[in-house]
């Protein structure tokens, strides 16, 4: 089942996500409707709370990317095959040089920033089995996986932007959480119903 997705203004976009353990009720249910809503809107990635569930779990298909031609054959292959449900998640180390790439969100559909972050990272997280892996990503996936991890700990991609940046979008994202906005998957906009 398609879910609504969260827009731009919703307080549990900002919330620090909690965890969960086995027994959370219809867990398989919802992976299922989450990963049914990513691929509905078009996402790499969907977070819980950007449906509405202030709890620790994402997921991540990034086989999109790899029809990127300017990435080695290598890097194609391994983001083909790459589907993950991260629960309880944990970002234990982050690498490298910071580089940028041009991100989106579907919570906030339209707006798209140069978002600077480390390239190499460390997780401990549990599947979808609640079996415990740690692991290392770099790249497009650990980009990605970022950005998801981001929004369990209440964090929205516009909020590393620049306070200038900031002030250019204000308008946008103002639009956006009042529901001005043409989208073609399903939304919920926390200030619809609000009178303005």
């Amino acid at each position: 089942m398609i879910l609504p997705i969260v827009a731009y203004g919703d307080p549990v976009l900002k919330k620090k996500a909690i965890n969960i353990d086995k027994d959370y009720p219809k867990l398989n249910e919802l992976i299922d409707n989450m990963y049914e809503t990513m691929y509905g809107a078009y996402g790499v990635g969907l977070a819980a709370p950007q449906i509405g569930l202030a709890i620790r779990m994402f997921l991540v298909d990034a086989s999109p990317f790899a029809e990127d031609e300017s990435l080695s054959e290598e890097e194609q292959e391994q983001l083909k095959t790459f589907k993950k449900t991260f629960i309880n998640a944990q970002i234990l180390e982050e690498d490298g040089e910071e580089w940028a790439f041009n991100e989106g969100c579907l919570s906030i559909p339209d707006v798209r920033e140069d978002v600077f972050r480390q390239p190499k990272i460390k997780i401990q997280y549990q599947d979808e089995n609640f079996d415990t892996h740690v692991e290392e990503f770099d790249g497009l996936i650990a980009r990605v996986i970022q950005h998801e991890y981001d929004h369990i700990e209440g964090v929205l991609f516009t909020d590393k932007l620049s306070s200038f940046k900031k002030r250019l979008l204000k308008g946008r994202l103002t639009n956006i959480s009042k529901g001005k906005i043409k989208i073609d998957y399903k939304m919920r906009f926390p200030l619809m119903s609000k009178k303005r």
